[in-house]
């Protein structure tokens, strides 16, 4: 075949990455101290050996630092890769330049990685037959069929935290492209049925599955969640139907746009705190071979040791004016280009860390994002703590930041348990959590509430196992959290016993309704709502098989539970006083009203606040609109039945809307199947959620 050798110019410094005209594709990518830059292009993904090597000069291809050339009539789908060289002062400089690697570029929007080694992009010298390879491609050639993000209110918002592969990767999920982001399309109608407004994706931009430790990899396991990102701007090929084709971007977008369709908006969850290179160790991929004295925060005394504020071996100078643009730019680029509607940010307090590692007041990179105004209505979540000891829960910067409330979870984890002297602080929890964040002007939106998620026990392994059993990861079961609040129902682990069965099936119910009769936003976990186990592993990162994928026959197995939770959502969904912008006062906000919300204990109006004894709450909430019930709220943790009694309200009844001691169907009723409960008083029995609506005589 005859070799190709297209013309270069020397092109322009703007934009970053590799832009197609009508005349060829633009390249640029930054470096400070390279001082010797090569482009190397290949036919294919899989091509081992460049068509054409393109030598930059410092005199015509560099401008500042950006390198750049232009490259005459090169087509769109060209795959492509960096090499650079540059001053061998690692200890007293930080710079990792390493001649023979091929680099991938930072701002590439498609990356393969069918060829990528770990081990060798860790080691000296030349990596050809197995580096990753970027491919130029057109954003722009996309029909979104007149697609924008979705505007749903955060008052109104039910998140759906789920992993895009291990949602349909298992052999029952019965999709046609398992693990893709194709084969989620195909459950879209399950989402719909269920009820929840937004999905809460996993990492889903491209990141190195063989980031797991060696004892791990010698087990044939690899990285599963997705939290070693290295293409930020690029989905992951891994959940691609074609990636060897590029077709990585057009294969989100069409999950983004058939979403959309259904009313279901999209974050993802995006890991902005580190990168799969690692510490002192790592691979040479792409940020430590252009410039990683820039991009990682180093030891000022010795800069070839990386701070590591994550536990992943480095951390990211996201405050540095460079490393700052690039990230805004990215978010940027995923709601204008790809239509997401908003982000969740790992260990999001490491981006609060200045060029020391000291914690700043006003970081420049939070507040670029909250000001931006490309992303002035993208919602943006917080992971509020770092690795490094860094707790921000109601502290974290800025003012549009909603935060995962871990004092919600732990709270609620707790009164589930039955641990006595948890009303208090239930109470704050429930209701928004104003000691956390009404002081500083925000609302109850910004708390994300939740009981489980990825990290740690689902659900149902919650309430069937004291301890974890993470052994299958490789290593020794020191991994995962230590204190997981959880309680096994009295056999850990599996069991034939069915009044335990039971029990643990009433503390998923009440773990749901309580969830979702709380202030704030609800985040589900996937999976949790059909009681999913992943066997008592509570730290699945490596455990891309079975273990971790849902299994679809617990679906069926458990439809009873999949209708309680669709119940209990549309039960938040028609009562706007679980929804409120504003915190709850005690007070009646119309004259001659009930007041917005009122405690109770054993006894009404005489909640149980400094009993330590105390297991029971009961609060009764107003309704806020004319078309509304007023609720009847009793929360019974203890392991007594008691009867209480039901607080009058003028012209109308209470009827029973939830019980969760109650038998499947009569443990959660739609409104026109609801009985009037009896005037003189209702008896809660012992571990349950109980609900009453009240409606005109």
């Amino acid at each position: 075949m005859k070799k190709t050798e297209y013309k270069i110019k020397p092109g322009n410094s703007y934009p970053s990455g590799a832009k197609p005209t009508k005349d060829g594709v633009n390249f640029s990518i930054f470096s400070r101290h390279a001082n010797r830059v090569e482009l190397l292009l290949f036919r294919t993904a899989a091509c081992e050996e460049p068509f054409q090597i393109i030598p930059l000069q410092e005199d015509t291809n560099r401008t500042f630092f950006s390198w750049h050339v232009f490259v005459c009539k090169l087509p769109i789908g060209t795959w492509y890769a960096w090499r650079m060289d540059g001053p061998n002062r690692l200890r007293e400089a930080g710079f990792s330049f390493d001649k023979d690697k091929q680099l991938i570029d930072p701002w590439a929007y498609v990356v393969d990685d069918q060829r990528w080694s770990r081990t060798a992009a860790c080691q000296p010298g030349d990596n050809s037959a197995t580096a990753m390879r970027c491919r130029v491609v057109d954003v722009n050639d996309y029909d979104w069929e007149g697609d924008i993000p979705l505007r749903i209110s955060s008052e109104k918002a039910i998140l759906y935290e789920v992993h895009v592969g291990g949602f349909t990767r298992h052999p029952t999920s019965d999709v046609s492209n398992p693990g893709t982001f194709s084969g989620m399309i195909e459950k879209i109608p399950y989402l719909q049925k269920l009820g929840i407004s937004h999905v809460e994706l996993l990492p889903v931009m491209a990141f190195d599955e063989q980031d797991v430790p060696a004892n791990t990899a010698n087990l044939g396991l690899k990285n599963y969640w997705g939290y070693s990102t290295h293409s930020f701007f690029s989905p992951h090929p891994g959940y691609c139907v074609t990636p060897g084709q590029g077709t990585h971007i057009n294969e989100f977008r069409d999950l983004v746009k058939a979403l959309h369709k259904a009313g279901i908006g999209v974050i993802m969850d995006v890991v902005f705190n580190h990168t799969a290179e690692a510490g002192a160790n790592g691979p040479v991929m792409n940020f430590r071979g252009v410039g990683g004295d820039i991009f990682y925060h180093l030891n000022q005394h010795d800069k070839s040791i990386y701070r590591d504020y994550t536990g992943c071996g480095n951390t990211v100078n996201a405050n540095h004016p460079l490393v700052a643009a690039f990230i805004i730019s990215c978010l940027e680029y995923w709601v204008t280009e790809m239509h997401v509607d908003g982000f969740r940010f790992d260990l999001a307090s490491a981006l609060a860390r200045g060029e020391n590692g000291d914690v700043l007041h006003d970081p420049p990179v939070l507040w670029g994002i909250e000001l931006s105004k490309e992303l002035a209505k993208t919602k943006l979540i917080a992971e509020a703590w770092d690795a490094a000891g860094l707790y921000q829960v109601g502290s974290f910067p800025g003012y549009r930041w909603a935060e995962w409330n871990g004092r919600y979870r732990d709270t609620v984890r707790g009164f589930l348990r039955g641990d006595a002297g948890l009303i208090t602080e239930l109470a704050t929890r429930i209701s928004g959590s104003s000691d956390l964040y009404e002081h500083q002007g925000r609302l109850p939106i910004s708390s994300i509430n939740f009981v489980t998620c990825h990290d740690g026990f689902t659900l149902y392994d919650l309430f069937s196992y004291n301890s974890k059993h993470n052994e299958a990861n490789g290593e020794n079961n020191r991994d995962g959290c230590n204190n997981s609040l959880s309680y096994n129902c009295g056999v850990e682990g599996e069991t034939d016993n069915p009044d335990i069965i039971r029990l643990r099936i009433q503390k998923a119910k009440n773990a749901f309704a309580i969830l979702l009769l709380s202030q704030g936003v609800p985040m589900l976990l996937a999976g949790d709502e059909f009681l999913n186990t992943q066997q008592g592993n509570n730290n699945g990162y490596c455990q891309d098989n079975e273990l971790c994928w849902l299994d679809w026959r617990m679906a069926e197995k458990n439809a009873e539970m999949i209708r309680f939770v669709s119940a209990m959502i549309a039960l938040r969904k028609r009562h706007p006083s679980l929804m409120r912008r504003r915190f709850l006062t005690g007070r009646s906000t119309v004259e001659g009203k009930m007041p917005d919300i009122a405690w109770h204990g054993t006894e009404l109006y005489s909640p149980l606040w400094f009993n330590p004894e105390a297991r029971l709450l009961a609060f009764t909430l107003a309704a806020v609109d004319d078309n509304e019930s007023d609720l009847h709220i009793i929360l019974n943790m203890s392991d007594q039945n008691i009867t209480l009694q039901l607080p009058a309200i003028e012209s109308k009844q209470w009827c029973l809307a939830l019980d969760t001691a109650l038998p499947a169907p009569l443990d959660i009723v739609a409104p026109a199947q609801q009985q009037v409960a009896e005037a003189g008083g209702y008896l809660v029995r012992a571990m349950s959620v109980v609900v009453l609506e009240s409606y005109g005589v």
